[in-house]
Order: C-alpha cells, then sequence, then structure tokens
C-alpha cells in the first residue's frame, strides 16, 4: 500500500509559502493543506502552487481549516508576527507571537494530535518551547527549525573560502537561533580533517577571518531584511529539509531547537543541538565534546533565552 504523505502548513506569509515552494518543487508531500487566517490569501498559494503539477508531478494542494489537517505527519508553524526592522531582535517579537501561538496548538491538539510540529516563527527558539509547554504531545514531537539556517549559512561561507562544496564542510552553529549562537570551532573539519589551527586546502587558519565569516553567518538575517524586506528562500529549503527527515525517516543529525536534559548544564529551555530526526521527531540528542569556551558560550547563550521570556505574561 502506497502511503501518503500530507504536510500541513499554519501561516502563508513569506517563509510559509516557501516552505510550501520547496516541499512542492522536491516532491516531498503527496497532500499540502495550508492554513491562514487570511482564508483568499491561503486560496490563492493553493491555486498557485496547484497549476504547476505538469512539471513537477501530482500534488494536492488545498486551503483548509484546522480540521482538515487531521491526518498530517508533520504541520509546519509559520504564522506569526515577522521582524519590522532590521534593528529589531528576534527576542522581541516574542510577545506577540506567544499568544497567536496559543491558539494554534490549541487548535492543533484537537484536530491532530499525532503530528510532528515543525516551528518556524521567530523568536524560535522560545516559541518551541512555548508551543511544548501548550500542548500535550510529547517533546521531541515539537522541533524549533532552530540553527539549522545558520548552519548552512556558516558551511556556505566556509565552503566558499577553502573552495569546496559546503556538503563536504562540517561544522555546526548552536545555541539560540540568534545574536548569542555559537560556533563550534573545535569539531569543525573538512575531509575529516580538523580546520581550527591549522592549514587546510592552502588556506591558513587566521581568527580574525574566521571570526568575520561567523559575523556574517549570524547576521545574514538582518543584512538580507534590509536590503529585501524579509527572509524567506533559505529558510523554506531548511524546513523542506527537516520534513524530509520526518516523512522519510532519515534518522539525520540535524542541528534543531530541542529541549536539552541537562546536557551541557542546560535545562527548562529549548534551543540547537545536533540530534537525530526521523519519523517520530527528535529520537536522540547527539552530544559533541566542545571546548570550554564554547560549553560556557552556550550555557550563556541558554542565559539569554531564560531571560527573554522571564518578564512573559502569558499563562501556560
Amino acid at each position: 500500500m502506497i502511503q501518503r504523505r500530507t504536510v500541513g502548513i499554519v501561516g502563508t506569509g513569506n517563509v510559509g509559502t516557501a516552505a510550501a515552494y520547496a516541499l512542492y518543487n522536491q516532491g516531498l508531500a503527496s497532500e499540502i493543506l495550508l492554513h491562514d487566517i487570511d482564508e483568499r490569501r491561503a486560496e490563492g498559494e493553493a491555486m498557485d502552487l496547484m497549476h504547476g503539477q505538469l512539471l513537477v508531478g501530482r500534488v494536492s494542494c488545498r486551503a483548509v481549516d484546522y480540521d482538515a489537517m487531521a491526518d498530517a505527519q508533520v504541520i509546519v508553524l509559520s504564522a506569526g508576527s515577522s521582524q519590522k526592522s532590521p534593528n529589531e531582535s528576534r527576542l522581541d517579537l516574542l510577545e506577540r507571537n506567544a499568544r497567536i501561538f496559543q491558539e494554534i496548538i490549541s487548535e492543533l491538539d484537537e484536530h491532530a494530535p499525532e503530528a510532528i510540529l515543525v516551528v518556524a516563527t521567530n523568536p524560535v527558539d522560545v516559541l518551541t518551547y512555548l508551543s511544548q509547554e501548550m500542548s500535550a504531545r510529547p517533546n521531541e514531537r515539537i522541533i524549533g527549525t532552530g540553527t539549522l539556517l545558520d548552519t548552512a549559512r556558516f558551511r556556505a561561507l566556509l565552503g566558499r573560502y577553502y573552495g569546496v562544496d559546503p556538503r563536504s564542510v562540517h561544522a555546526y552553529i548552536l545555541g539560540e537561533h540568534g545574536d548569542t549562537e555559537v560556533p563550534i570551532w573545535s569539531n569543525a573539519m573538512i575531509g575529516g580533517q580538523l580546520i581550527q589551527g591549522r592549514d587546510v586546502l592552502g588556506k591558513t587558519w587566521d581568527p580574525d577571518t574566521m571570526q568575520s565569516i561567523f559575523e556574517q553567518a549570524r547576521d545574514a538575517a538582518y543584512e538580507i531584511i534590509d536590503r529585501k524586506g524579509y527572509t524567506d528562500s533559505a529558510i523554506g529549503v531548511v524546513i523542506a529539509r527537516i520534513v524530509r527527515a520526518v516523512v522519510e525517516d532519515q534518522r539525520n543529525v540535524l542541528p534543531v531547537s530541542v529541549r536539552p536534559e541537562g546536557e551541557y548544564g542546560i535545562e527548562d529551555v529549548c534551543l540547537s543541538t545536533p540530534c537525530v530526526v526521523g519519523m517520530e521527531g527528535v529520537q536522540q540528542h547527539v552530544n559533541p565534546d566542545l571546548s570550554t569556551d564554547e560549553e560556557e558560550a552556550l550555557r550563556a547563550s541558554a542565559d539569554a533565552l531564560l531571560e527573554s521570556r522571564a518578564g512573559l505574561d502569558l499563562p501556560l
């Protein structure tokens, strides 16, 4: 029996639409269900996607209410308010988007309690934590996109510097998806060769150059927003990557936002660490050895996230 792959998307703004487009083009779903508070927008996006079936294959795309998402294996949460300016921190979005998520989680717990939820709305780490607190489903079935996008940017920039395919670069950015994120230089490698403090592929390790590469990855969203007003293309591909890991049970190791269970001295917060992602969501935590400075920076990132929600007036 051929199993249908149904993916829901709540929120058809720039990010939700980019995710739907990536899923559609990559053939990851046989059915894509779109929901938005603006019903006509969701209908328009569904219609637009449907018209490309001749070129990508048969994919059902529909605008739906929450009750139609009962059969979805994965539901992407991309609803909410976006950053208003390049100078607005992701954490400034919290108060607005937390209240939006209260209603969404309530509806999905009622109508799609078995689905894996992928949180993409910013500030993603805090909203992932709040979603876990609001939802009756197990924490491992609620995943934030976290620093997978930052890591993709990081590897792309390192690949350009070293002159190799970014897929041959193994390096992570962990912690908050935002200003306190942490580059993990101690484990960064190309072709099995550590790059920190070494000459690799004719390139000398230069701390200033490496710091600049990290800062370009960290600050990319602000730079893109300054130029085009929003980010959408790369995060759409990131969402599709996580969805693929779930629907194909790939058990990929991905840096996604999860709740550590005391690893690195961190708990009661969601942030990105490498995890095995498959059909049950986060199936295992991978805890790489970090340098002392990296562990301290990761704990500082966790403290910043804890502080960001400390004043939140939102009953859970």
